[in-house]
């Protein structure tokens, strides 16, 4: 089973999101800022990671290029599910290694999608 890694300041935006990638047939990992999240990927490199953008201590741009520099951060697919919708952000998120975009809110069928187009369902 793929492991997806839900990483947003929000307890109640982690348990939606979680809730629709368990439907998916992910296992659902947390973290509440990018600090965390990195230090879950160094202990467990998940196959997914579904990325807030403003969080505290970390955010979530700086958190995706440690990433993207750690053994083994060019694989899970990373996206950035955020109120950053302007093109500025999404271009930087993506130059970042960002696979894709959602913008809050977000629905199961959504997250479907864009796990479709990135080959993780």
């Amino acid at each position: 089973m793929k492991n997806c890694l839900i990483v947003d300041d929000s307890r109640v935006v982690r348990t939606v999101a979680g809730r629709i990638v368990q439907d998916l047939n992910f296992t659902v990992s947390e973290a509440g800022d990018g600090a965390q999240a990195l230090q879950h990927c160094r202990e467990a490199m998940p196959d997914a990671i579904l990325l807030d953008w403003n969080m505290p201590i970390m955010n979530g741009i700086d958190f995706l290029r440690a990433l993207r520099r750690e053994t083994g951060g060019d694989k899970p697919v990373v996206v950035f599910c955020t109120n950053e919708n302007d093109a500025e952000h999404i271009t930087e998120a993506m130059r970042s290694g960002a696979n894709e975009y959602i913008m809050k809110p977000f629905d199961a069928d959504i997250v479907y999608s864009k796990f479709l187009e990135t080959g993780l369902v």
